[in-house]
């Protein structure tokens, strides 16, 4: 009879990897992302919400998409296009 064991939890399984670690970390995006003061824009910028009416989006995407647009000097249209499909962008606003 053969048993059925299931899965290894301790194995890692390339499908499900976490998308930062099959990323380049010398990625310029990356290392950006490492330097610059998130917590500085949150204490900034946290002020301004407002707890009333619809939900707000998280501070780092905004900033961070404000920085990628003016990075590569992107239209609205193709700063989401190419947010969408690249996962270093991606992983620049988390």
């Amino acid at each position: 009879m053969i048993q059925n064991i299931g899965p290894n939890p301790d194995q890692m399984n390339f499908l499900h990897a976490d998308l930062l670690d099959q990323l380049n970390p010398k990625n310029p995006l990356l290392r950006l992302a490492d330097n610059i003061p998130w917590d500085y824009f949150e204490t900034e910028f946290s002020p301004l919400h407002s707890d009333q009416g619809r939900l707000a989006k998280p501070i780092r995407l905004m900033v961070g998409l404000s920085i990628l647009k003016h990075l590569e000097d992107l239209s609205d249209e193709t700063l989401i296009d190419r947010w969408v499909r690249d996962p270093y962008q991606q992983v620049f606003l988390w």
